[in-house]
Formats: structure tokens, sequence, C-alpha cells
């Protein structure tokens, strides 16, 4: 590789390179023994990832998505009702899948429908992006934060889900009213060039949907290393260059941000400050999700707030609220524009997220407040 491709592709990784140099940076300046870095990796997360980007690239590999493209295509006549569709099944899947699956699903699926049509490609990613973090503010299963405070706070289910139920309502018919606004208000119009009759493999598509329900399922019982192993023996000996169409920079990207957030959360200073400020007033608690969610990711901010919160509702609605604004809020983002892969992806989702997390704050505050 040469000089200059080198220096085009750490450009590309800037993520990886940033939070891979603070990682080292603050082992050098606050060591700590193995385990915690252990512990700060997170390695079930790691796996159940992924076992994900596995699957996915399975259903790909099959032509589902391409063929699911081509007849949604067919069936949708406006920008804005495709728009509003997409963003609908993003966040129905987002409850039930999780965050993270319901992008690995619909992103792809995204892209082949803007190579058949005149859909805006990123605007819609981006929107799909805000859509898995109002969906998944809905269901205890639906993102790491609510799953974990869910099972800390021993919330039963669905006094969980009728807490929460303003809340996510609030999100998503904002999310709604940005879609209808941002989207273009034409008629799709396909692109004839495109629509080549890709072929697909049903029994391919069937049996990575099955290894996908079956990650998704190790991973809520707590066997994600376990299952991503016996998940790759197979393609290892009989399909290894699949495994090569994998993003593994995304995977090493996740772990700096893991172990240097994870890091930078524990340090004396950050815990010193959190003993100055009053958590058992709901407006202190709301706000400090939200900030240490845009500065450390809303999964290290729940753990950071966790022991501090009064009760894990308060601390569920602060953070998913969190997922919004800056793109290191919710790792859902940095997956939806990683899938995506379009020029000045990070630029236009934080020129649309950011105002959108300011005009969502105050008014989620209140419809979880009055009616929650």
């Amino acid at each position: 590789m040469s000089t200059r491709a080198f220096q085009q592709r750490l450009k590309q990784e800037w993520l990886l390179v940033a939070f891979g140099l603070l990682a080292i940076a603050l082992a050098a300046v606050d060591p700590h023994p193995w385990n915690d870095y252990r512990r700060w990796l997170q390695l079930p997360t790691l796996a159940g990832l992924l076992g994900l980007m596995v699957a996915i690239q399975g259903i790909r590999d099959s032509g589902w998505v391409q063929h699911l493209a081509g007849a949604l295509v067919a069936r949708t006549h406006s920008l804005r009702g495709m728009g509003l569709l997409l963003i609908s099944l993003t966040a129905l899947l987002s409850m039930v899948l999780t965050n993270d699956v319901s992008l690995f699903l619909l992103v792809p699926l995204t892209l082949a429908i803007g190579g058949l049509c005149n859909l805006p490609v990123l605007r819609m990613v981006i929107l799909e992006a805000l859509a898995v973090n109002a969906g998944s503010t809905l269901s205890p299963i639906g993102n790491p934060q609510n799953l974990l405070l869910w099972q800390h706070g021993y919330v039963p289910f669905f006094d969980f889900v009728l807490t929460m139920l303003p809340v996510a309502a609030t999100m998503f018919a904002l999310v709604a009213a940005l879609t209808w606004v941002w989207l273009p208000a034409g008629q799709v119009t396909v692109k004839a060039e495109q629509v080549d009759g890709h072929a697909v493999s049903t029994t391919q598509a069937i049996l990575s949907t099955m290894v996908l329900i079956t990650m998704v399922l190790m991973m809520e019982h707590g066997h994600a290393v376990l299952g991503v192993c016996l998940l790759l023996l197979p393609f290892a000996l009989f399909d290894w260059r699949m495994l090569l169409r994998i993003d593994w920079l995304l995977l090493a990207t996740f772990a700096a941000i893991f172990i240097s957030l994870g890091h930078g959360a524990e340090l004396p200073l950050v815990q010193r400050g959190l003993g100055l400020l009053d958590f058992d007033q709901p407006l202190t608690l709301y706000f400090s999700g939200i900030l240490a969610s845009q500065l450390i990711s809303n999964v290290p901010a729940t753990v950071l707030l966790m022991g501090h919160a009064p009760n894990a509702i308060s601390l569920a609605v602060a953070v998913n609220v969190g997922g919004f604004g800056i793109a290191i809020g919710s790792l859902a983002n940095l997956i939806a524009l990683r899938l995506a892969k379009q020029p000045h992806g990070l630029r236009l989702f934080h020129q649309v997220s950011i105002p959108f997390l300011l005009v969502c704050a105050p008014l989620t505050y209140l419809a979880w407040r009055w009616l929650g």
C-alpha cells in the first residue's frame, strides 16, 4: 500500500485512530489491571455485533434484500410515503430485534432501494438512525441501555413499556414530522437501468435468517461469545471468502471506543465531579444523562450514572434522548453511517441530529413528566 493510500485509509478510519490513541494515552496516564481492560472491552457486545454482521452478509449475498427493494419500489409511489414506511419498519423492528439488528436489516435495504429509484439515500439512513433510537426506547430489550436498566431496576416488562410510551411516541412523532418535511415531495422515479432481476437464493436467505434469529437469542441469554464461535467455524471451513467481506475495522473501532470511553468514565476526576451533583432532582438527572451520552455514548453513560440515579426509568429516559445529537451519543448512529458509506455522512448527520436533540429534549421531558 502506497503512502498516499495509507494516509487516505487513515482519514477514512479517523474514529478508529482517534479512540485508539485515546485508549493508549489513558493507559499510559492511568494504568489499570488487565481485568479492567477486559471489562471495558465488552467482549459479549463485540461478539454479538460480529454475529449480526455475518448473518446480515449472508442475507445480502442471497439477493433477498435486492428483491425486497424492488418490490417496495414497485408498490410505493411517493418518496415521503416510502420514507414514512421505512422509518416505521425501523422503529417497529428495533422494539423486538434491538436497534443494531434493525439497522443491519434496513440500511442495506435502503441502499438497494436507492439504487433502483430516486430516494435520497443519505437522508433516509439518517432518518432511520433517528427512528431506531425512538423505537428502541419503548422496549426493555430494544437497546443495551434499556436492557441493563430493566434488569438493574427490576421493573416489570409492561410497566416499563407503559412508562416509556409517551417518551417513545414523542420521539417518533418528531422523526415522522422531520421525514415528511425533509424528504422531497415528488414521486418515486425508477432507474430502469438498475432493475436487472437479481437472482435470489431462497435457501441461503432462509439459513441466514435462521442464523440471525439464533444469534439474537444467544445474545439475549448471555451466550454471544459461544454463539459467534459456533457461527464462524463453518464459514471459516467452507466459505472463508464471505468472512473477508465483513467490516472488521468497524469491530476494531467499537473495541477502541469501548476501552477508551469505559476507562475515561472511571477516572477519579470524573467520579469526584459526579459526587457534586444532586441526582434526586429530575432535571439534574435528565440533563446529566443527555450530556454524558453526548460525551461517552449512552451505554457507558448508563453504567456511569446507574449507581447515582434514584430509579431506573428516569435514567432510561435521559440516556435514550441522549442517543440523538452527537453521533457518538448512540453506537447505532455510527453503525448506520458506517453501513451507508455515503460521502459527508457525518457532517449531514450532525446538521440534522443536533437541532433535533435541542427540539426533542424539552418536548420529551414534558411528555414524560406529564404523561409518564
